[in-house]
């Protein structure tokens, strides 16, 4: 059964609900291809599949532009293929629970609201380390009117629905006093969000790097609110079930990979601008000031992670934002599953 995506400018949770009743009836041909007929060599590492499928994002993904995996892959007989550019997680989840998606990386909030919706294909495989939260902010011109975050209520706010854009700024608001009922909501894509604000179509505006770092050197703005003790957990690198499960060496390989260029971005941040510049066609300097505010390591999953991501789902319940309440670990993996795909210098 082949599923049309539907227009970005949908919302994301209506999305989601019609991607978890009909997303696990759709496979990709090259998924079908890379499950099928296996070796008796490669059941007996740890894999079956003859490619994976690998997303990035428009914000750039740090494995895909050096490149890191495809030896490793290559020598095992598996292709990489790159799936993307996703605007944001919740369609990157999308896409993943639709079977066209085997790895990608996302923020705290896109998996709550998969998971609240019903999805049960997407699981939690490791963490990424947090940052200090500079790289994002709610955001309005330097000459509004609008000084203090409570001076908001009833503006319109443009921002990616189901993204940690939507957690900053629900978390913002209720240190004020104030829920997300009491802004309109404009939900668009990052980059939509971004271009409504700098076309002067809202005035409100909740982004992150690289679009915040660009529009920064652009038009002079203020930050309300960066992400700084609200964004916390770093996001987490999420995968397919069904994949995770039948090739847990390639799921390791994977995740040792990404730590390791991991390692060297944090220690190299002109020479990530300019890896980066390429393909996201930004200038240099700003890419080195994103390169600063992010951080690129991973961390293993450990029971103090979960709770915390609980926290997150348990704070979008109580909002009202999420349907039902959820349980973050019935998204997450078997110990010895996960001890099986998690590379030793994870920390």
């Amino acid at each position: 059964m082949k599923i049309p995506f539907l227009p970005q400018q949908s919302g994301v949770l209506k999305r989601i609900v019609q991607y978890s009743i009909l997303g696990l009836f759709a496979l990709s041909s090259s998924l079908l291809s890379a499950s099928s007929h296996p070796t008796q060599a490669q059941e007996k590492v740890g894999f079956s599949s003859r490619v994976i499928n690998l997303a990035y994002q428009t914000s750039g993904d740090i494995v895909k532009v050096k490149k890191v995996v495809e030896p490793r892959f290559q020598a095992l007989g598996v292709k990489v293929n790159w799936v993307g550019p996703f605007p944001a997680g919740p369609q990157l989840i999308e896409a993943m629970n639709a079977g066209k998606v085997d790895i990608g990386n996302v923020g705290e909030t896109p998996p709550i609201f998969s998971q609240a919706a019903g999805v049960t294909e997407v699981i939690y495989i490791a963490g990424r380390v947090p940052s200090r939260g500079l790289g994002q902010g709610v955001v309005v011109r330097a000459n509004s009117p609008i000084r203090r975050l409570e001076d908001i209520k009833g503006k319109k706010v443009a921002f990616q629905r189901g993204s940690n854009a939507h957690y900053l700024l629900a978390r913002a608001l209720a240190e004020v006093g104030l829920r997300i009922t009491d802004v309109t909501v404009v939900g668009l894509t990052p980059s939509e969000a971004r271009d409504a604000f700098v076309q002067d179509k809202v005035e409100v505006w909740v982004g992150g790097d690289p679009f915040l770092a660009l529009v920064e050197k652009t038009i002079p703005i203020r930050n309300l609110r960066n992400a700084s003790r609200i964004n916390t957990l770093g996001g987490f690198y999420l995968g397919r079930r069904e994949f995770i499960n039948k090739n847990t060496q390639l799921v390791r390989v994977f995740l040792e990979e990404a730590d390791k260029v991991g390692e060297w971005a944090e220690k190299n941040p002109k020479d990530v601008a300019k890896a980066f510049a390429p393909e996201l066609k930004i200038d240099e300097s700003v890419l080195e000031t994103v390169a600063r505010r992010r951080t690129y390591r991973l961390r293993k999953l450990t029971p103090a992670i979960i709770a915390e991501q609980q926290k997150v789902a348990d704070f979008y319940f109580k909002e009202k934002i999420i349907p039902r309440k959820i349980d973050v670990r019935e998204a997450t993996l078997p110990p010895e599953l996960s001890k099986a795909i998690t590379p030793d210098r994870l920390k």
